[in-house]
């Protein structure tokens, strides 16, 4: 339908831009409307871009947007509720003053969901033009409602990424999820086309922002980001093509924006309470970073905002994240985004030079990942301020390595400096098991299936039994496995993987550098073997105690079976076998190479 001409009071220059005949526009008091990026992508007169750097709209910023359009007019987009504002009266002047256009309707209710992807630049002119024909073609559609469609199911399931794996030589490829923890393939994305498939991803790769590659192209590796909405929540999803020999596998990982915390507490998480007296240690003391390393999906970004809302309110906080995934109330939240071809490089640097001037007392840096990031790190850490961030390392003891490889940059006489590192975590994520359902361990004495799902007698269950006993004094009549049939408590019909699953825990370690001067010699010297030995003396109690002190994530996952909180069969795939923890003890007990020489000389004189 065509956008009917209405006046607002005042003379302006009547552009009848209206919506395109394919779109649907809704008026309620000769209000236009726009409900979705589909909608926006359909304007006749197309979206350019964003003005809000051109006028100083201060706190109204989430609540209208003023923008251009191809024929260099302007229009507004407001929330339902600044339709009618004095700040949107007032904006409307300022636009007259500067002498700009003022398109016919001057005013357009959008959702704030896509409100904010406009003001953050998230949505551009370029993706809505793609977008525009991919509306306006049949088959294009269709293969953009296919992904969309993909999405939704991974969203509503829990999942975290999506994965498209194409077999090129095939004509069936895989469409899969990461749900829990668990890479599963959902019966209603199985044995999907291959040629489908490759028309999906090709529509899908047209609203990809900051990639690399005009088009999908499957032999290229590719990054990018794009952004959808589902139910009304705003997704960011992280684009990432290998090009393998069979054929392209894209790995998309799902990030909900500005999502509410929902009250998770550190606790919740399943961080013990010597933990958490080692997190309110470093909470309290003035200056040094905290630094919570993972690998990809273990959750950091979860746990760093539960970290951050303990943090009292008369403190300034302060983040600088890349994208914003969860709200932290009171906290200054700033999105940079760094694109993903390494283009636009000194964007983070420029942000740092503002913020270091905004007398923050706490700071987050999303991930130390790269050396700008590496630089800010070094700048932070010792100016006093409160830091917090996140990086991929495989356990507490690689983190000083890993801020200190060539790749990020840290100086490792910063590192090994009193206070600069005032805590570092390591965290994992284990399945959590169904109370209501869950096995008794002894249930496996009449055989069954091993983490590799390969059928083991009642024999093999004993003996793996008698070692946990053997090396965690731990009675294994208290351990629990997961019961595959589920329950009403745990059923989940789209994800039978999950049955007999209440959700995930977390099973840390962590580590004071600041109180112990021989773990800051070992950083110094990158004495990795010391550190290690000197790391496995460190346990205060017992394996079947809730303290934590001294004890490896491993550690604090057995601690876990031992109380039924999870299976202990899905501890070794995180981890190491419990077979390889006995040989490592074993050597341990035998005397070095060093030793044995030194008996030898002593012998000979």
């Amino acid at each position: 339908m065509r956008v009917p001409r209405f006046g607002l009071g005042s003379p302006v220059t009547r552009l009848d831009h209206g919506i395109s005949e394919a779109s649907t526009v809704h008026f309620a008091r000769q209000r236009v409307r726009i409900a979705n990026q589909d909608e926006l992508a359909k304007l006749a007169t197309p979206f350019r871009r964003s003005l809000r750097a051109e006028f100083d709209l201060a706190s109204a910023s989430n609540k209208l947007c003023p923008v251009e359009l191809d024929d260099g007019s302007v229009t507004i987009f407001t929330v339902e509720e600044y339709h009618d504002s004095d700040q949107t009266d007032e904006l409307e002047r300022l636009i007259r003053r500067r002498q700009r256009l003022l398109s016919e309707p001057a005013r357009i209710v959008v959702p704030p969901t896509l409100l904010l992807a406009i003001v953050r630049e998230q949505i551009s002119g370029d993706t809505l033009r793609n977008r525009r024909r991919v509306l306006l073609d049949p088959d294009r559609s269709s293969m953009a409602q296919a992904f969309q469609d993909m999405v939704e199911w991974g969203v509503r399931n829990g999942a975290s990424d999506l994965h498209v794996n194409v077999r090129l030589l095939g004509a069936e490829s895989d469409v899969r999820y990461t749900v829990g923890g668990r890479y599963v393939a959902p019966e209603r994305f199985r044995r999907m086309p291959t040629a489908t498939i490759m028309e999906v991803l090709a529509v899908a790769w047209m609203d990809i922002q900051g990639g690399n590659g005009a088009v999908f192209d499957p032999v290229t590796e590719q990054q990018g980001r794009l952004y959808r909405e589902v139910d009304g929540q705003a997704l960011m999803l992280r684009w990432a093509s290998l090009a393998t020999d069979a054929g392209p596998s894209v790995c998309l990982r799902i990030l909900q924006l500005d999502a509410p915390t929902h009250g998770a507490s550190i606790d919740a998480l399943g961080y013990l309470p010597s933990q958490l007296a080692m997190m309110s240690r470093a909470r309290m003391a003035e200056g040094g970073a905290v630094v919570l390393a993972g690998v990809v999906g273990s959750g950091k970004s979860t746990t760093i905002a539960s970290m951050l809302r303990t943090i009292p309110g008369h403190r300034k906080v302060i983040t600088l994240e890349d994208p914003v995934e969860y709200l932290i109330p009171e906290a200054l939240q700033n999105t940079v985004a760094r694109p993903l071809d390494g283009s636009a490089a000194g964007a983070f640097d420029a942000k740092l030079k503002t913020v270091k001037r905004s007398a923050m007392t706490d700071l987050l840096i999303g991930e130390i990942r790269d050396d700008e990031t590496g630089r800010a790190f070094t700048d932070l850490a010792g100016s006093g301020a409160n830091l917090y961030t996140t990086t991929h390392a495989g356990g507490v003891l690689q983190i000083a390595d890993r801020l200190a490889s060539d790749f990020i940059g840290v100086p490792r006489e910063l590192l090994a400096t009193p206070g600069i590192l005032k805590l570092l975590i390591f965290q994992a994520l284990l399945p959590k098991l169904c109370p209501h359902c869950a096995l008794p361990f002894s249930a496996l004495f009449a055989g069954g299936a091993d983490t590799d799902g390969r059928p083991r007698d009642g024999s093999y269950w004993q003996a793996y039994g008698a070692r946990i006993e053997q090396l965690y004094d731990i009675d294994s009549a208290g351990l629990r496995i997961r019961n595959p049939n589920g329950c009403p408590h745990c059923a989940a019909a789209a994800v039978p993987e999950l049955l007999g699953l209440a959700g995930r825990t977390v099973v840390a370690e962590m580590m004071e550098p600041a109180l112990d001067d021989v773990v800051l010699g070992c950083i110094r010297r990158a004495d990795n073997i010391t550190l290690r030995a000197h790391a496995a003396q460190q346990r205060e109690a017992g394996y079947g105690d809730p303290d934590m002190s001294g004890k490896s994530a491993m550690e604090c996952a057995v601690y876990k079976a031992a109380i039924g909180i999870v299976d202990p069969r899905d501890i070794e795939p995180r981890f190491r076998a419990f077979e390889t923890v006995a040989l490592e003890r074993r050597q341990r007990r035998k005397p070095v190479v060093s030793d044995l020489a030194a008996v030898a000389a002593g012998g000979r004189r």
